[in-house]
C-alpha cells in the first residue's frame, strides 16, 4: 500500500536545497516493505531514492532516519562498495512531518517472498545466490571498524545483553495477545546468553529483499539496502537474525511470505551455519541461542507493526495477518529451545 507524500512541499525543498527543477521532479512509491517507506524520485540529476519513517504510532529508533542516513555515510567512508550513496539529509519535520533522507538509487530486481520473480529462479541460481549472500554477510563483519569510525555507532560492550533486555520490553509495549511461547522464549533468553561475544559492524536486517540483485549477468549484489537498525556489536546475533528470516520448505506458510529462502536449490539454515562457518572460521556452537533470538526479533517487528495497525495508524491490509507471524514465530523458537535445533 503506498502512502502520498506532499509533493508541492518537497519539490520546494529539493529545488531550494539542492538546485532541483521542480517541473524535472517525478515521485513514485515504491512498494514491498512493511515499515519504513520508499519512494523513487527521477529528476533532471538522475534517479535516486527517498526514504521517511511510517506514518503513524512510532515504534523505536529503528525509524531514525537521521541515523540511517549517518550509518551510509559512515560506509561510504570505510569504502565499503555496496551501500547507496546518501544525497541529502532532512531534519525539518514540517516538510514531509517527519526526517527523511535522499540516496543513491540502485538499479536491479529485488527478490521477494512468493514474487513471480522468486518463483521463477532455477535452483541453480539460487544455490548461487544463496551462497553469495552469506559471504557478503561475513564481508560486512570483517569491515575496519576503528581508522573507518565505524565503531562510533554503537556500544558493543553489554550488547547481548542489552538487545534481549530491549527486545522483551519492546514486545510487553506491543503486545495485543497473549502467546505463552513468546513470554516464555523472553525468559529463556535473558537465562541462557552467551558467556562471551565478539564484535563486528552488523546490519541486523539481512535477507534476500534488503539486496538489490543483477540476475541477468549471473547472480550479483549490487547492493545493500536497510541500514536503519545497523550497528557494532555480536556478528552471531546478526547471522540469527537472517537465518530466522531464512525460511526453509518445511516451515509454517506464513513465515515463507518474507524470504524466498524456501525454494528449491536454497542453503537450508543448518548449511548456511556451516557455509558461514567456512567462511569466517568463527565457533558457532551456540547457534540455537542466536537462532531464538533472531525468531523473537523477528515477531516482536511484527507485533509492531501489528499494533499500529490495530490502532488504525496503518491502513496496509497486509498488517491483518502480522499477528500469525509473530504466534509462528514462537513457536518455532519454542521447538528451536525444546529439540536444540535450527
Amino acid at each position: 500500500m503506498s502512502v502520498a507524500l506532499d509533493e508541492v512541499a518537497l519539490k520546494s525543498r529539493l529545488r531550494e536545497v539542492l538546485d532541483w527543477d521542480p517541473q524535472q521532479v517525478e515521485i513514485t512509491a515504491l512498494s514491498g516493505g512493511y515499515s519504513n517507506l520508499t519512494y523513487l524520485i527521477n529528476s533532471e540529476k538522475g534517479k535516486f531514492a527517498l526514504r521517511r519513517p511510517p506514518m503513524g504510532y512510532k515504534i523505536s529508533t529503528a525509524h531514525d532516519m537521521v541515523r540511517e542516513y549517518s550509518v551510509l555515510k559512515a560506509l561510504e567512508q570505510a569504502g565499503y562498495s555496496r551501500s547507496p550513496q546518501a544525497v541529502y539529509l532532512e531534519q525539518d519535520e514540517n516538510i514531509l512531518g517527519a526526517p527523511f533522507f535522499i540516496m543513491e538509487f540502485i538499479e536491479g530486481q529485488i527478490l521477494r517472498g512468493n514474487s513471480p520473480l522468486a518463483q521463477k529462479l532455477v535452483p541453480e541460481k539460487y544455490r548461487i545466490l544463496s551462497q553469495q549472500a552469506i559471504v557478503s554477510l561475513h564481508e560486512l563483519h570483517k569491515l575496519e571498524l576503528e581508522d573507518s569510525k565505524l565503531i562510533e555507532l554503537g556500544k558493543p560492550d553489554g550488547y547481548v545483553q542489552r538487545q534481549v533486555t530491549g527486545w522483551a520490553n519492546r514486545y510487553q509495549n506491543a503486545k495485543t495477545d497473549q502467546i505463552p511461547a513468546l513470554e516464555k522464549v523472553a525468559e529463556w533468553l535473558k537465562i541462557h546468553q552467551p558467556e562471551h561475544s565478539e564484535t563486528a559492524f552488523i546490519h541486523n536486517d539481512y535477507k534476500y529483499d534488503n539486496l538489490v540483485l543483477d540476475l541477468e549477468n549471473g547472480i550479483n549484489i549490487k547492493a545493500v539496502l536497510d541500514w536503519e537498525m545497523a550497528t557494532v556489536g555480536d556478528p552471531l546475533m546478526d547471522l540469527g537474525t537472517s537465518l530466522a528470516y531464512w525460511a526453509q520448505e518445511d516451515d509454517p506458510a506464513v513465515l515463507k511470505h518474507f524470504n524466498a529462502s524456501h525454494f528449491p536449490g536454497n542453503l537450508t539454515r543448518q548449511e548456511v551455519i556451516n557455509y558461514y562457518q567456512s567462511k569466517s572460521g568463527k565457533r558457532l556452537d551456540q547457534m540455537v541461542f542466536y537462532y531464538v533470538f533472531g525468531l523473537f526479533k523477528v515477531a516482536v517487528i511484527a507485533q509492531q507493526i501489528y499494533k499500529r495497525y490495530q490502532l488504525g495508524q496503518a491502513k496496509d491490509s497486509r498488517f491483518a495477518m502480522l499477528i500469525e507471524v509473530v504466534k509462528a514465530a514462537g513457536k518455532l523458537a519454542e521447538t528451536s529451545i525444546r529439540t536444540e535445533k535450527i
